[in-house]
């Protein structure tokens, strides 16, 4: 079959790994790609948002499935415009991924249908957010409604760092329109693990899960970021926690999206918080997570289209999902200045270390060819290395290994991702 991949970042790298390496799969094109899918796929210069032209594309090259998995074209329709048109396509139609578009709206899903979250209010008023803070508990969290790149999250530790954060989101309007609309919640505290879930409408079958590292400098310090590297399976994700979500979370989210007419198909992503009253939502995402997929789809034993397929056609319950009894470690490679400015166009080395091997990946996130034809950097997240191992352990000293074969001017890396890990008896 012929299969167009929408997007060009690490985890669009990642899914074109697992596209490729389904035997169904005759020709990979992706729009627009970058360096290191270029390696295994056609890429085609159309942007993500041009569904006029990834749509005409599709069609005249007769393109049996498009796969999308990014936050801008999922909500802002392009499942919807491929269906228009008679073709077939993977991702969330834009009524369901409000679950994402919106934090208000998937808090107030969540507050209709019980399933357990933080404590919240929402306010597209500035001077009453102001008012409202004046008397609110600190530590407090500021969310942006709108898509913000995973960076719209603000976690304050005074009063004084909340009305700044108010300032910044809805007054100075650092994200735009993301911020016209602020969620105000209670601070929680526990271990973040993320769990991602291929849903077909009615069904939902969970892959293994994952954690994110979001801050930008090692021990969790600095800005938000789209994050700094991952590890799965996750040991705090334990049994205990697995039933609890199954019962509260899981079902209950899709039967709720259902119950509201907006019926999801795809993947949900569900950012779960281990709280000492148990696990609650932190966020949705309408989409595989980045870098999550990139320690998640290397350890997937299914073929990634079957499982497509069935997710579009409504046959997930039939389906087996298995995955690897191993561990994966993603270490983040990003510009020196990231979040905030940093440089491109630095030429990378050391890429062909990765060359053949089965046991560790270098995914593009970042990267372009210049006019020499050489692979530069161009983004802030460069790249992500992932290593599998049988444990966490030998997963993590293998990902910096990896790391370290790879150089460009003004790169950094946080040096303690999956540090965790060592913490717990479950390894």
């Amino acid at each position: 079959m012929r299969v167009l991949l929408v997007g060009s970042g690490g985890r669009e790298h990642a899914i074109a790994a697992a596209l490729k390496r389904s035997p169904r799969v005759d020709k990979l094109y992706c729009a627009p790609g970058n360096a290191g899918i270029r390696r295994i796929a056609e890429c085609v210069n159309i942007s993500t948002m041009d569904f006029e032209a990834l749509t005409k594309f599709a069609q005249d090259e007769k393109i049996d499935l498009t796969v999308c998995s990014m936050d801008d074209p999922l909500c802002a329709g392009i499942v919807d415009a491929f269906e228009e048109k008679g073709l077939r396509i993977f991702g969330t139609r834009k009524n369901a991924a409000i679950i994402e578009g919106s934090k208000a709206f998937s808090k107030d899903l969540m507050k209709r249908y019980g399933i357990p979250t933080a404590a919240y209010e929402t306010f597209d008023d500035p001077e009453k957010a102001r008012q409202y803070l004046e008397t609110a508990p600190v530590p407090i969290v500021l969310k942006a409604s709108g898509l913000a790149l995973g960076k719209g999250v603000l976690i304050c530790q005074t009063r004084e760092e909340a009305l700044e954060g108010i300032r910044e989101l809805m007054t100075d309007r650092k994200f735009g329109a993301a911020g016209d609309q602020v969620v105000i919640e209670e601070f929680m505290t526990g271990r973040e693990v993320s769990v991602l879930a291929f849903v077909d409408g009615k069904d939902y079958k969970l892959m293994t899960s994952s954690q994110d590292h979001k801050r930008a400098g090692d021990g969790d310090t600095g800005l938000n970021t789209g994050g700094m590297g991952t590890f799965s399976p996750s040991p705090f994700y334990t049994e205990e926690v697995d039933r609890f979500c199954r019962e509260h979370i899981y079902q209950k989210t899709v039967d709720a999206m259902a119950a509201e007419g907006r019926p999801f198909k795809g993947v949900l992503y569900f950012g779960l918080m281990l709280t000492a009253d148990g696990p609650k939502v932190l966020e949705y995402n309408t989409r595989f997570g980045d870098p999550e997929t990139q320690v998640v789809l290397p350890r997937m034993k299914t073929d990634i289209v079957d499982v497509m397929d069935a997710c579009i056609d409504g046959t997930l319950g039939q389906l087996d999902l298995e995955f690897e009894d191993n561990a994966a470690v993603c270490v983040v490679i990003a510009s020196g200045g990231y979040p905030l400015a940093y440089e491109k166009g630095k030429v990378i080395s050391g890429l062909e270390f990765f060359d053949g091997r089965q046991d560790c990946f270098c995914f593009h996130a970042g990267t372009a060819l210049n006019a020499e034809g050489q692979i530069v950097t161009s983004g802030g997240r460069v790249l992500g290395v992932t290593a599998l191992g049988k444990t966490l352990k030998e997963a993590r000293a293998a990902a910096y290994e990896a790391a370290r074969q790879v150089h460009f001017d003004g790169q950094y890396m946080r040096g303690d991702i999956g540090k965790a890990i060592e913490e717990s008896e479950a390894i």
